[in-house]
Parts: structure tokens; C-alpha cells; sequence
């Protein structure tokens, strides 16, 4: 029994397709054999279809004001810093010791504070991207599961990153990415 499970769940994984119905000898000794039955799948571009959405456009334009509000606010420092440090450069000769230290101290003061400002930021528009595109992904991942329940489907693949170079258009493989649209209401 462990060799038949073992056979089916190889030629599972493998991700074994075949118009037709084939016989496997499990082993001579037993003289048993296993039908493995074809699985129909889909496939698609998570990234394309997500792309595709409106809420994707939205987040991103969400996102990208944000970011924008962000920048605007390091470039106020900096402009800032810089001020201050022509000051300090051009009152180096006149200044007394002790306003040369104050001086000193108050700018790797400001470049701390821009520094931590900075990452906090990064910190902010990760959280802020996250957020925003939990919404997009969720009403995604109900399409997909959706078009594969009513496609009959085993399983849907990502063809992302070029994670399946090549996929067998033999029947039990589909490109699934119209319904996947139709189904969010794209198209």
C-alpha cells in the first residue's frame, strides 16, 4: 500500500498530466496496478492579473501620495541641515570655542534625527504598502479560488518569476486568466 501511495503522490508532485487514463505496474511481486487519473489545472500571472485590478491602481497611487508627503519632509531636513551647516562653515573663523561645540552638537543632532526620520519612513511605507494591498490580495486569492472550484481544477499555478517554464497544453492544462478577470470584473 505505501508503494501505491508513494507512486500517485510522485507522479502528483511531478505534476503529471496526460489526456488519457494510464496503468503502472506498482511492483512484479505484487502484481498490482495503479490507475492514475489526469488532473486538470490552471495557470496564470498573479502579478499580471493583480496589475490588472483597479484596487491594485488605487493602493499604488495611495501609496506613491504617501511616499511623496515623505519625501518632501527629508528634503525640508536636508534643505535644513545644509542651511545650518553653511553657517556653521562660514562662522567657523569668528565663533568662540564654545558655540563652534554647540554648533557641532546641534548639527549631528539634526543628521541623527533625519537619519532616524528616514528609516522610520521606510518603516511607514512597508506597513502602509502591506496594508494597502491586503484588500487587492484577498479579493485575488477569492477569485482564483473561486474560478478553480467552479473550473474543477486540482490546483492553480503562478507562472511568476518564470517559476514553470513550461507547461503542457495537452488538455488538462489551462490558462486561467481571463476567468480570473471576468471573475474580479476586469474584463
Amino acid at each position: 500500500m505505501k508503494h501505491i501511495l508513494t507512486i500517485v503522490a510522485l507522479f502528483a508532485c511531478v505534476g503529471f498530466v496526460s489526456a488519457q487514463e494510464t496503468v503502472l505496474p506498482v511492483s512484479a511481486a505484487e502484481g498490482q496496478q495503479v490507475i492514475v487519473k489526469p488532473q486538470h489545472f490552471g495557470y496564470l500571472s498573479y502579478n499580471d492579473v493583480m496589475k490588472a485590478m483597479p484596487e491594485y491602481s488605487e493602493a499604488m497611487k495611495s501609496l506613491a501620495d504617501l511616499k511623496a508627503t515623505y519625501d518632501q519632509e527629508m528634503k525640508r531636513s536636508e534643505q535644513d541641515f545644509s542651511k545650518k551647516f553653511a553657517e556653521y562653515v562660514e562662522g567657523q573663523k569668528s565663533f568662540p570655542e564654545n558655540i563652534m561645540l554647540k554648533r557641532q552638537k546641534e548639527l549631528q543632532q539634526l543628521m541623527e534625527q533625519s537619519m532616524q526620520f528616514k528609516k522610520e519612513a521606510e518603516q511607514m511605507l512597508t506597513k502602509a504598502e502591506a496594508e494597502l494591498m491586503q484588500p487587492v490580495n484577498e479579493r485575488l486569492a477569492a477569485a482564483i479560488q473561486s474560478v478553480g472550484y467552479e473550473s474543477g481544477y486540482a490546483y492553480i499555478l503562478n507562472t511568476d518569476a518564470n517559476a514553470y517554464p513550461y507547461i503542457s497544453g495537452n488538455g488538462e492544462a489551462e490558462n486561467c486568466t481571463d476567468k480570473v478577470l471576468i471573475k474580479l470584473g476586469v474584463k
